[in-house]
């Protein structure tokens, strides 16, 4: 089971991104995931659309947008309009999900939807149907290289129940050993920050890969 693997842009060398992302473009990796944050949801400011126009032109993999913010409707265009191939939303700041589901789909562009650690999946249960990607948060949103919550793993199997043919992605203290423990529960694709920039990035990608084809 060959894993779809995301290194997060947070964790690379942002004085550097345009050699980032060709380093990127030549790895094993299929998604390029973006963490979008506002300071309002969650404490830090990251970037906007206009950063993902400009490293769009470097790289064709999927560009993988996670909008940790707390108007997302105010920012599904922009985003979609710069080049994102997903764009995922937090069901805690949708009380109209559905319409904003629509929303990123109105794009052409698949759509995903985002639960923190504590939040449970039955707030879902009525869109699992419309969205192409769950994105089940390992770690409180906002910071990098924080500890994987071993809970999330039950999450992950409710979600594989709900809709066995959906991508469920995991953000969130992902390295080799919790790999195999979201694999192994009915996750495919491993958002991965910390653990993918901290040494050679092939090599890193290449050994969450391994996990899933040795299961």
């Amino acid at each position: 089971m060959k894993p779809i693997i995301a290194p997060s842009v947070l964790s690379a060398d942002f004085s550097n991104m345009s050699a980032e992302i060709e380093k990127l473009e030549k790895s094993s990796a299929e998604f390029i995931h973006l963490d979008v944050m506002d300071g309002h949801f969650v404490p830090p400011i990251t970037f906007g659309p206009q950063f993902v126009k400009a490293i769009r032109s470097k790289s064709k993999k999927v560009f993988d947008a996670h909008l940790m913010v707390s108007n997302p409707e105010a920012h599904i265009d922009s985003f979609a309009a710069a080049g994102c191939d997903i764009i995922t939303i937090h069901a805690e700041v949708a009380p109209h999900l559905h319409k904003l589901i629509a929303q990123i789909k109105s794009h052409g562009i698949k759509a995903g939807v985002a639960l923190n650690p504590s939040t449970p999946v039955e707030m879902i249960k009525w869109v699992i149907n419309d969205v192409d990607m769950v994105l089940i948060m390992s770690v409180n949103p906002g910071f990098g290289g924080q500890s994987f919550i071993p809970t999330v793993v039950e999450k992950i199997r409710e979600v594989k129940k709900l809709n066995p043919n959906i991508l469920i992605q995991v953000d969130g203290g992902i390295n080799d050993k919790t790999a195999q423990l979201v694999l192994e529960a009915g996750a495919n694709v491993l958002v991965a920050g910390s653990y993918v920039f901290q040494g050679d990035y092939e090599t890193q990608i290449q050994k969450l890969i391994a996990v899933g084809n040795s299961l």
